[in-house]
């Protein structure tokens, strides 16, 4: 008889749709939105693949799932405040989520069966944006811009090989030294004068280029709503 002591069995964690809502978002943030399967969804909470259909029917049920659980985090826009104000809090909210979320930001506004909270997000910002004078076209251009926006730099922010204040020195420096021979002056510009200040960190790009949609999109707005 071997003495060896069998490994103690995963906690079989309590059901519910929202429990399994839960770990599949704390899966997709641990290990990204392709780790994401109903077998390993079911192992992370130490049951059967079966046990869990009785919550959601398939992955695209725990997508739509996951995705109105973003969006739930996500302070709603007020169409009684100032919609500047407003949709500039929004983006931030919204940058912020898909930093702790990086997943979600191509699946987003990829579900053909939004849940609540992804109606309310939505319907709350056309009524801000509505309720600041907007035309029914503008408030379909001034949304999908300002989702462009927010979308693309959250992307791009993801992706880069530095993050924060005066981490950017450690990847460029190298760089700069292949820049010796004078053939990218303006990259060597850009990097000297701004990059390479102290404090520079990428994510304040991000006020400048919103401000600038705010102040282009409020010049849309007829004079007796500004």
């Amino acid at each position: 008889m071997s003495s060896t002591t069998p490994p103690a069995p995963r906690k079989r964690l309590s059901l519910s749709r929202e429990k399994v809502l839960e770990c599949a978002l704390d899966l997709a943030d641990e290990s990204g939105i392709a780790a994401l399967t109903i077998r390993s969804l079911a192992q992370s909470m130490g049951t059967k693949p079966m046990s869990l259909y009785y919550y959601v029917a398939n992955k695209d049920e725990i997508l739509d799932g996951i995705v109105d659980l973003v969006f739930s985090d996500i302070e709603l826009p007020s169409p009684a405040g100032d919609w500047r104000d407003e949709m500039h809090r929004r983006a931030h909210a919204m940058r912020a989520a898909l930093k702790r979320h990086p997943w979600a930001v191509g699946l987003l506004e990829s579900r053909t069966s939004p849940g609540a909270a992804t109606l309310r997000h939505h319907d709350a910002t056309l009524g801000t944006l509505r309720a600041a004078g907007f035309s029914v076209p503008m408030t379909a251009h001034a949304y999908a811009l300002l989702d462009s926006y927010i979308y693309g730099f959250a992307l791009q922010e993801a992706a880069l090989p530095f993050e924060g204040r005066d981490t950017a020195a450690e990847i460029t420096a190298p760089i700069m030294e292949r820049f010796s021979g004078g053939e990218y002056p303006y990259m060597v510009e850009i990097a000297v004068e701004h990059v390479l200040k102290p404090g520079y960190d990428f994510g304040d790009e991000f006020d400048f280029g919103l401000n600038l949609i705010l102040d282009g999109l409020s010049r849309s707005i007829p004079r007796s709503n500004a």
